[in-house]
């Protein structure tokens, strides 16, 4: 895994908080704040937070539906900011998305042969057959029969329809897809289906996947390295073991603690957070978890602290460190 696919380097995005009869800008909403990591070919990298952090709004910067404010989004040694005409379409045949709900997300009125064929007829010279032929291939790579097809996505349950939203984005060759939270509206037993056939086709493809999620059972079981996200900034991130092993930021233990444990009879004592995430328009100053931590210290109210190597690699941005 030593190329990146993409690489992301002091990312920020701010959106415009209006007001007023004129619509006149009070403020910033610093959805994103300067966020750094990378992709390699063939990894998955987990991105987790609560809601209202960023992340989706960075998949967003990522998938060009967004413009970013500052920084650079790097695709195969690519800056890929302000694409344009064919370069833009070259990126849009490689970078996919799969959304949380597939029965929003898949159209109600096309057939599932026509979903699929879509972005391959917008992307590609392919003739009709040509088409029809690779339509089936993908099916068959998520584990649907190509018999399928002619179906409409109301004639699926929701872990084929999801299936049938992975094919769409594989449609095209892709190099890296972006899954926003791909099986939270699923049940237990299909998020487990679908999570070891994503993993298959990573195995078999060598795709790359930026994983967004709050399930921390599931990002840790699929990812090779996870980053966690607060108030747009990345606090922590290390590879998925040593993470999970030993969180260090106080954030990512709180994440990890008010989980539930993986046996009925595990006992620990969850790290106190009060209260909810402030606002990205009103960013605390220093450190911006110290207003809810549990062992802040007068530094962390004046002094932003940077992400540092932690022990077991990665990096972790914390005072206590």
């Amino acid at each position: 895994m030593a190329d990146r696919i993409l690489e992301v380097r002091g990312l920020k995005k701010r959106f415009p908080a209006r007001a007023g009869l004129f619509g006149r800008p009070r403020g910033w909403v610093k959805a994103v704040d300067g966020v750094d990591f990378a992709i390699h070919a063939g990894e998955t990298l987990g991105l987790i937070g609560e809601s209202g952090c960023g992340k989706t709004t960075t998949s967003k910067l990522i998938l060009l539906q967004e413009p970013p404010t500052e920084g650079s989004i790097m695709f195969q040694g690519r800056d890929i900011t302000g694409l344009a005409g064919a370069a833009l379409m070259a990126y849009r045949r490689a970078v996919q998305v799969v959304f949380q709900d597939p029965f929003s997300s898949l159209s109600p009125r096309m057939r599932v042969e026509d979903i699929i064929a879509e972005p391959l007829e917008i992307h590609t010279d392919l003739e009709r057959a040509a088409i029809r032929q690779r339509v089936a291939a993908v099916l068959e790579l998520v584990g649907l029969p190509s018999d399928v097809a002619p179906l409409f996505p109301h004639e699926f349950s929701g872990g084929q329809r999801q299936r049938v939203a992975i094919a769409r984005a594989l449609a095209t060759d892709t190099k890296l897809i972006v899954l926003d939270e791909p099986v939270s509206a699923l049940d237990v037993s299909v998020r487990a289906q679908i999570i070891n056939q994503l993993e298959h086709l990573q195995r078999t493809l060598g795709v790359s996947y930026l994983f967004i999620g709050h399930d921390l059972a599931t990002v840790a079981h699929i990812s090779h390295r996870i980053a966690v996200m607060y108030l747009g900034k990345i606090v922590e991130h290390a590879d998925s073991d040593a993470l999970c092993a030993r969180p260090m930021h106080p954030y990512t233990k709180a994440l990890f603690e008010a989980a539930l444990p993986s046996h009925p009879d595990d006992r620990h004592a969850a790290t106190a957070v009060a209260g909810e995430v402030p606002s990205a328009m009103n960013v605390p100053s220093g450190c911006r978890f110290h207003p809810r931590c549990p062992a802040t210290m007068p530094i962390c109210s004046q002094v932003e602290p940077v992400l540092q190597p932690r022990d077991g690699g990665g990096e972790v941005a914390c005072h206590l460190y």
